[in-house]
């Protein structure tokens, strides 16, 4: 068979070798059971169900967010090298003309076509793409590769085969066509903080320019650059899509490139565990300040051919689909920009809709106020906004916690609620005057999205609160701010403001429509975030723990002033022989063999060389016998007494005691004693 047909979609299996090389085994007959049997409504709930990465990663919508901002003409004849399962497949037939697509995977392919199998214009080749290439076309408008360059040594080979690919890619397009490239920055910041790369799923090969070898290679910036020059491609332009490519939240551009306080999505490896090695957000601000960002984005979209107008992106798709739009920056010719949100779900229409009503009514409640609504008209499917300037309430909010101008950010936040609380007792209120959707231009602060409007009156100090809250979420320098000054201010109590957050998380799922929005699918797969912070402090909690304190009695009882530590005498395997002196004045010893709970074997005592019988009274504990020499402290003060009345004193008295401990919980050894049958003395 050469060729099958699936729904509208033909599959062409003339280049097939019969069976598949590249398969990821069982996960591919679970997602093709999906796709047969499930419509597209229906992924986010399966999604959700499975909790499984390659489920996640193969349907998520929100991996056609990649090419959703790039403007497609309807026409357009476009190439797809590397389809896989279809995650692009379908918003590429949506917008253009035809699809051709090319895969190795028969599995894969199916896959794609049965998720895609409304769509009449699409054609699949199966087979190794150095068989299909010499048959593919030379007038393609678009040509997509979607984390596939970076696979270039399998498909082509030899000594310089990513300039290669790209030069064959290169001749099957029109002279006015463009080239699309998704792919990891081998320096990407997540790297650096500790996840994975992505492809050899271990720590930092990227960054060390892949001393293990591997066939597979991301670039730099500078690295993919040399490359487009060595085939002499004059115009392109880079992209800078995060978190990355895989989950687009937005897309920035060298001529739109993110503010400071803009990046704080950077949790987003769902693939497996990560390190925590520092604060990505903290960092991303360094770098976007010292006009670096662009050398450590995470993810790299380069478009070959001239600039298109879209400058920025940023899809708000991971809600319900009747709140799911897209948001785009752009610049005209004379360089006229613009702002333009469009629906990206048919049910979302009527949201968008909705805004320009709010505009309204929103403007007639301010007017006077030094508030000033963003205008928006309707344009195409959405609506069209000017383009404003000045700096974010956000921004001007984190140079007072950077100066820690404690004082400066309260004068700040009091400017902020007396402003919103112009003609507050109107029955209009934005609710979502969270301090980045304020620009402040001088004096006047301009509003640039009012999405969250409601006909009826908000209490000022409410939306206030709610504007802090949702600031404090975005890094952990701003939760360290005293909230009871802000609390002072809006004259509300700790009660209020724990209502008005779990109002918070109501909205949110109202928002997304009970749909766990990515950052909480990460934590549904299950893999941790581990933090080398949190070890040192367990580690030097260990060390703390594990010391020894001696006490000497000279007739007074024990007390702190009268003790010493020993740090940490025990060898690997817990155990430690002590040699301890005293003067002849000490009448009793008190022994702590760690500071924690514990199982303690003692296997030897003995005061000037002569054994002390642990069955003697001479030797007592707060601890409950488990055995012949075996005590297991409950408590995190475990001690051993030895009284030393009645026992020979020289000037220098020795004791020498042998032990083996091991720390527990003190939840366990609640369970030793409820098991042990032995009593003390």
């Amino acid at each position: 068979m050469t060729e099958e047909v699936i729904g509208k979609i033909k599959l062409d299996y003339t280049y097939y070798p019969g069976e598949d090389f590249y398969c990821d085994g069982e996960i591919e007959d679970e997602l093709l059971e999906i796709v047969q049997n499930h419509s597209r409504e229906e992924f986010r709930a399966i999604i959700e169900e499975k909790a499984s990465w390659p489920v996640l990663y193969h349907l998520s919508p929100l991996r056609e967010n990649i090419v959703e901002w790039i403007p497609i003409e309807p026409g357009a004849k476009v190439l797809e090298i590397g389809s896989g399962c279809g995650a692009i497949t379908g918003s590429l037939a949506r917008r253009s003309g035809s699809v051709t697509c090319v895969d190795l995977s028969k599995k894969r392919s199916l896959i794609n076509a049965y998720r895609n199998q409304d769509c009449d214009n699409v054609v699949i080749h199966v087979g190794n793409f150095q068989d299909i290439e010499p048959a593919l076309e030379q007038d393609y408008d678009y040509i997509f590769l979607i984390g596939v360059f970076e696979y270039g040594q399998g498909y082509i080979g030899g000594e310089q085969p990513y300039e290669e690919f790209m030069a064959i890619m290169l001749k099957h397009l029109k002279k006015t066509g463009r080239l699309a490239i998704a792919i990891e920055n081998k320096y990407g910041l997540k790297y650096f903080a500790g996840c994975k790369e992505d492809h050899l799923g271990d720590y930092f090969s990227g960054i060390e320019d892949y001393p293990n070898g591997g066939g597979v290679r991301t670039f730099s910036r500078n690295g993919l650059i040399n490359i487009l020059e060595a085939n002499q491609v004059e115009q392109f332009h880079f992209y800078y899509p995060y978190p990355d490519y895989k989950f687009v939240s937005s897309v920035y551009s060298d001529e739109y490139l993110p503010k400071v306080g803009e990046l704080s999505l950077n949790f987003r490896n769902f693939d497996r565990d990560r390190l925590l090695l520092f604060d990505e957000k903290n960092a991303f601000d360094g770098l976007i300040k010292d006009g670096m960002f662009q050398e450590f984005s995470n993810s790299f979209m380069v478009l070959t051919g001239p600039e298109i107008e879209t400058k920025y992106a940023k899809f708000s798709n991971d809600r319900a689909d009747h709140y799911a739009i897209k948001t785009e920056i752009g610049r005209a010719p004379k360089n006229r920009w613009y702002v333009d949100k469009v629906p990206m779900t048919i049910s979302a229409k009527s949201h968008v809709e909705s805004i320009a009503t709010a505009y309204e009514l929103l403007k007639d409640r301010f007017e006077g106020s030094c508030i000033r609504m963003n205008q928006c008209i309707p344009a195409g499917e959405g609506l069209r906004f000017e383009f404003v300037g000045g700096r974010s309430l956000e921004e001007l909010f984190d140079e007072r916690i950077d100066r820690k101008d404690q004082e400066g950010f309260v004068a700040l936040f009091k400017q902020y609620l007396e402003v919103i609380s112009y003609r507050s007792d109107v029955p209009v209120s934005d609710f979502d005057l969270i301090f980045p959707n304020i620009l402040i231009d001088g004096d006047c602060w301009n509003v640039i999205d009012y999405e969250w409007t409601f006909g009826k009156t908000i209490p000022p100090k409410e939306l206030a609160y709610r504007a802090f809250y949702c600031y404090t979420l975005g890094a952990q320098k701003r939760r360290e701010f005293d909230e009871k000054l802000i609390l002072s201010v809006l004259g509300m109590t700790e009660s209020e403001a724990a209502r008005l957050r779990e109002e918070e998380g109501e909205f949110q799922t109202y928002v997304t429509g009970e749909r766990l929005p990515m950052g909480e699918l990460r934590n549904l797969l299950g893999y941790k975030m581990h933090s080398p912070k949190v070890w040192e402090a367990q580690h030097q909690d260990d060390q703390e723990k594990q010391r020894v304190q001696v006490y000497e009695d000279r007739g007074e009882g024990f007390s702190e002033q009268e003790s010493y530590f020993l740090s940490n005498p025990y060898d690997n395997s817990g155990r430690a022989e002590l040699l301890l002196t005293f003067s002849e004045d000490v009448v009793a010893i008190r022994i702590d063999p760690v500071l924690d709970s514990c199982i303690t074997t003692i296997e030897k005592i003995s005061w000037n060389q002569e054994p002390i019988e642990l069955k003697s009274k001479k030797v007592t504990t707060n601890g409950v016998k488990y055995g012949e020499d075996t005590f297991v402290f409950e408590t995190s003060d475990p001690n051993i007494t030895i009284d030393l009345h009645g026992l020979e004193h020289d000037e220098l008295n020795e004791c020498r005691i042998a032990l083996i401990v091991s720390r527990i919980q003190s939840k366990n050894a609640g369970a030793f004693k409820k098991t042990s049958k032995l009593k003390w003395n």
